[in-house]
């Protein structure tokens, strides 16, 4: 492989969106190429929302530490070079082009054995175990694809395993309860393990604790054994006082909106302490902590991509993500005009994720993404029209348009200037990767 495109275009003729789940395949060219994840110890994260975020706050605190790491996330936004992080940067263009090169060979050889071929994510994945395998790191911090148990990251058998909120999501590959989800979300959980859990419904604990129980995997819980104290709103993010598995960590600045990534914050804390051995006996340096949080930024999660007026961008994609997104809209931005501009998959709760959008929002956009498996726009402003009323919904195919008139709603609100106008691009992360590309340029 020659090139860094020419990886990329040899990785996407494997389907961005083909999922198959069987870890058969994956173990086996992992296994070819000399077990890579075995390298280093690793963080696994999993749940419905605030994986990324969470992931990026532990990176953030391990590198504080001195700490040499891997990161581990999907969707990217950008680049699928954004996936894989050392040291808190994507992976070069250069190294990306060499190790793809290293592994194709291998995957051919493993494809030929097998009825189908390799995904997209397994090949990222083992793309992402090599790279942290060659630099080489000190962790790896990663997050599942999809589920748990099935997912191509379940290799690892991490000694540290975090469960962010459960909910529902990917019903069609999951389960239709968030117990059946839970269930598939409790497979990364291994013998040994200490599991960081964020608060759960009575649903989501049980599977949780059952599987701990089974493997015997000790279980820290949020609101028991660590947690959010305090938090105040601050300019460009928030303040927070917490609890840890050992320790109370205050005045700690968090540079991300809204009370989930409180919660977030709290669950990357002790994550970070459980795998560092930190507890009733050993606290973590509070300097560090505070230089850790203060350095952690989540694109395309409440990102202030434009002022005046002022644009956000947020991939909420299902109910429980968007009503985070709402709740911290409403807290800490004095909006008297919010407008939405929304495309969204056609696989997601539609009505689900407006129901919840529409206190928020005078006015709603609906617009198209790029990807393949979005819901058309003029199917997904006839559920809106139910909900908003047929005079607060407006439709604009081309995104452009779309936010060029959602700017322009937003600021007829002339009342106080600028000040107090917004618009919100939203409903998934395809949505938010296609506004940042034009936002930013």
């Amino acid at each position: 492989m020659s090139s860094y495109q020419e990886a990329v275009a040899a990785l996407d003729q494997r389907g961005f969106t083909r999922m198959e789940f069987d870890l058969g395949k994956i173990e086996d060219l992992l296994d070819v190429l000399g077990s890579p994840q075995r390298a280093y110890p690793s963080i696994h994260l999993t749940g419905t929302n605030g994986k990324t975020s969470t992931a990026r706050m532990i990176d953030s605190l391990l590198r504080a530490y001195g700490l040499h790491t891997g990161r581990y996330t999907s969707p990217h936004l950008e680049s699928v070079r954004e996936r894989i992080s050392l040291d808190g940067e994507p992976v070069s263009e250069e190294r990306f082009a060499a190790v793809y090169t290293e592994i194709e060979p291998l995957a051919e050889l493993v494809d030929a054995r097998s009825a189908e071929p390799l995904t997209y994510f397994d090949m990222t994945t083992a793309l992402a175990f090599a790279t942290f395998a060659d630099a080489p790191v000190d962790v790896a911090v990663v997050e599942v694809g999809l589920g748990g148990a099935e997912d191509a990251t379940n290799v690892i058998q991490a000694g540290v395993c975090v469960i962010t909120p459960i909910g529902l999501d990917h019903q069609e590959w999951l389960g239709d309860t968030i117990e059946d989800i839970a269930l598939a979300k409790s497979g990364i959980i291994h013998a040994g393990a200490t599991v960081i859990t964020a608060v759960q419904d009575e649903e989501a604990a049980g599977p949780l604790l059952e599987r701990c129980a089974e493997v015997g995997a000790t279980i820290a819980r949020e609101g028991g054994e660590f947690g959010v104290i305090e938090r105040a709103v601050a300019l460009g993010g928030q303040m927070l006082n917490l609890q840890g598995l050992g320790a109370r960590y205050d005045e700690i600045f968090l540079p991300l909106h809204g009370e989930h990534q409180a919660q977030n914050a709290a669950v990357a804390l002790a994550a970070v302490e459980a795998f560092l051995g930190a507890g009733s006996a050993k606290q973590l340096d509070i300097e560090i902590v505070r230089e850790g949080f203060a350095r952690v930024d989540s694109p395309g999660r409440l990102e202030r991509v434009r002022h005046a007026p002022t644009i956000l961008v947020d991939g909420a994609h299902n109910p429980h993500g968007m009503a985070a997104t709402v709740k911290a809209v409403e807290d800490e931005f004095m909006f008297r005009n919010l407008v939405g501009v929304v495309a969204m998959l056609g696989d997601k709760d539609v009505a689900g994720v407006l129901e919840l959008l529409e206190p928020a929002v005078s006015e709603l956009i609906i617009t198209r993404n790029s990807s393949p498996r979005c819901m058309p726009p003029e199917q997904l402003a006839t559920i809106a029209d139910e909900i908003f009323g047929e005079d607060r919904v407006h439709v604009l195919p081309e995104m452009p348009d779309a936010i060029e008139r959602a700017v322009e709603l937003a600021e007829s609100d002339t009342e106080g200037g600028m000040s107090g106008v917004g618009v919100l691009i939203t409903g998934s992360m395809v949505t938010v990767a296609d506004a940042r590309a034009l936002l930013k340029r």
